[in-house]
């Protein structure tokens, strides 16, 4: 069955219904044999997940943690590459029939300018870096599903020929990353991909699922007001950029969402004013930085135009000349729908999880929106609540992972994968 993720909420219930809850059919031989391996691998996993927290590398430095999945995937029987500049590892298993199309996962591994405070045994030592993001065990998890792969096809209990690539990927947080693995092609062969992210309010032991769009289209708003400077005890011999820059941030939250249709989701956010070195002088130029976020492509350039037309008006009431900039971005995550079933059933086949539809996109952004761009596949939010009833948000010092979540994180993709590798029928 299909499931849909849009920007109408009012097409789904206040709380999305439960898909299933485990499955009554005997589970299959190379099922089982999977979730053994992945049981028996289930220490290290957590070992390799709490290594990569206490080293954590920022986006553009991943050159230990690269090092660190590289070593943990050196085993005979799997080819393998480093990213570009050392950043990032590059999977294939050997044993895939040549000429026949590969299905892809992907980790990022990048971590963020954050300083933890937790007090665990594996906080980051790294003064003002942090896995605040869960890449460390989205790493994790997608080394482990490589590894489980490898140990099912050696068994020789795979079900039927596997042809997979492992994409450790750096650089999530600069919207960087995908697109230069891409360039170095990790996408060369492959058919299909899929991946994972974690989700701090979902409880430990459900998934998230969603047909079309997942995540915003990203982009990155620029605005240099340029004035002219002057003594602040006699603003009327300037133009203040300052004040214009004022202005401008109030009528451009103000108008964008009055000009917005209410089923459209828009999201505009600046995070940085930068202007001035002294307390009385009026200087010459301001410049924002901000966040444009939205869900339809139509909807994103109507919101560009608006953005310029409150500039222009800006500019001529303030006498300051403004300059706007929106940056190519991030695009949308687009679950397949034929993937996504895919995820249904590893999801329905693994025991102990229960999926659920997503009922509404988030508005964050992904890169792994660039690899859709160029072959069909599908993310899943991984829950990770500690059942405790505390909330460790993404982005924030206190983040952290249930590690519980962790196998069950590698049995679905793993099944995906191995799902997605099933001869069509008849050939």
């Amino acid at each position: 069955m299909g499931y849909t993720c849009g920007n109408n909420a009012a097409t789904y219930p206040s709380e999305p219904l439960p898909l299933w809850e485990g499955s009554s059919a005997p589970m299959p031989a190379w099922q089982q044999t999977l979730d053994a391996i992945v049981a028996d691998a289930t220490p290290d996993l957590v070992a390799l997940r709490r290594r990569l927290h206490a080293n954590p590398e920022p986006s553009g430095a991943e050159l230990q943690t690269s090092l660190a999945l590289y070593q943990a995937l050196d085993q005979p029987g799997l080819a393998l590459r480093m990213g570009p500049d050392g950043c990032g590892v590059l999977a294939d298993n050997r044993s895939a029939a040549p000429g026949l199309p590969r299905i892809a996962f992907r980790g990022d591994i990048d971590a963020l300018l954050i300083h933890e405070a937790n007090d665990v045994p594996y906080r980051s030592t790294r003064e003002g870096v942090m896995h605040a993001c869960g890449h460390d065990a989205h790493a994790a998890i997608a080394t482990h599903v490589a590894l489980a792969l490898h140990k099912l096809e050696a068994s020789g209990a795979a079900p039927w020929p596997l042809r997979w690539r492992a994409i450790l990927q750096p650089a999530e947080e600069t919207a960087a990353g995908a697109r230069s693995l891409i360039a170095a092609g990790a996408l060369d062969g492959v058919s299909s991909i899929f991946a994972l992210h974690v989700d701090p309010p979902r409880p430990t032991g459900e998934i998230g699922l969603c047909v079309g769009p997942f995540t915003a289209n990203c982009n990155d708003v620029t605005i240099i007001v340029r004035g002219r400077g002057g003594h602040g005890a006699r603003p009327h011999e300037s133009r203040d950029p300052i004040a214009a820059a004022a202005q401008l941030v109030s009528s451009l939250y103000q108008f964008i969402p009055r000009t917005t249709d209410s089923f459209d989701s828009v999201v505009l956010s600046f995070g940085r004013i930068a202007g001035g070195q002294n307390a009385n002088v009026i200087p010459e130029e301001v410049e924002l930085d901000g966040t444009l976020r939205t869900l339809d492509d139509a909807v994103l350039a109507q919101t560009i135009e608006q953005i310029h037309q409150i500039a222009r008006g800006v500019e001529e009431i303030t006498a300051t000349q403004i300059e706007v900039r929106v940056d190519g971005g991030i695009p949308s995550v687009r679950n397949d729908a034929a993937a996504n079933r895919i995820l249904e059933e590893a999801a329905e086949t693994t025991p102990g999880v229960i999926a659920r539809v997503i009922p509404r996109p988030s508005m964050g952004g992904e890169d792994f929106a660039c690899y859709l761009d160029h072959v069909p596949g599908a993310m899943f939010r991984l829950g990770i609540a500690a059942g405790d009833g505390v909330i460790r948000p993404l982005h924030t010092p206190t983040f952290n992972v249930n590690e519980a979540a962790l196998p069950l994180g590698v049995k679905i993709l793993a099944r995906a994968v191995i799902l997605a590798c099933e001869p069509a029928a008849g050939a």
